[in-house]
């Protein structure tokens, strides 16, 4: 169900893979974020045997008719602190919907998947 912005002019519907892939573009950004783990579906499993850049990969958007939820899959880098990873991943995705979009998250979880050595592979 594609999440609705409505405005003096009329709505606006915006599908939840350009949500994920605006999300996904601004986690990279965080500081501490080594990469994005795969969800547990077959679109990220697929793009990643096709050797495909998924911007969403990693971001799993829920909209209901009165709210959203994001949550995000990453893998976090060694030696950094994860609440604080966490907490600056948060705010910078809650910043990017409501500047891009115009849009609340109601929820934004994350869900740290891993930890990577910087320079591993």
């Amino acid at each position: 169900m594609p999440t609705v912005v409505t405005n003096d002019l009329g709505k606006i519907f915006i599908a939840d893979e350009v949500i994920a892939t605006a999300t996904g573009m601004a986690a990279l950004d965080c500081y501490g974020l080594a990469d994005m783990a795969a969800r547990k579906g077959m679109r990220d499993s697929l793009s990643e045997l096709l050797g495909r850049e998924n911007p969403g990969r990693g971001v799993e958007v829920k909209a209901l008719s009165d709210s959203l939820e994001v949550d995000l899959f990453v893998i976090v880098s060694y030696g950094t602190r994860i609440p604080e990873v966490a907490a600056n991943l948060r705010d910078k995705v809650r910043y990017t919907l409501q500047e891009s979009f115009g849009i609340v998250a109601d929820r934004i979880n994350i869900h740290v998947q891993g930890v990577k050595v910087i320079g591993e592979k």
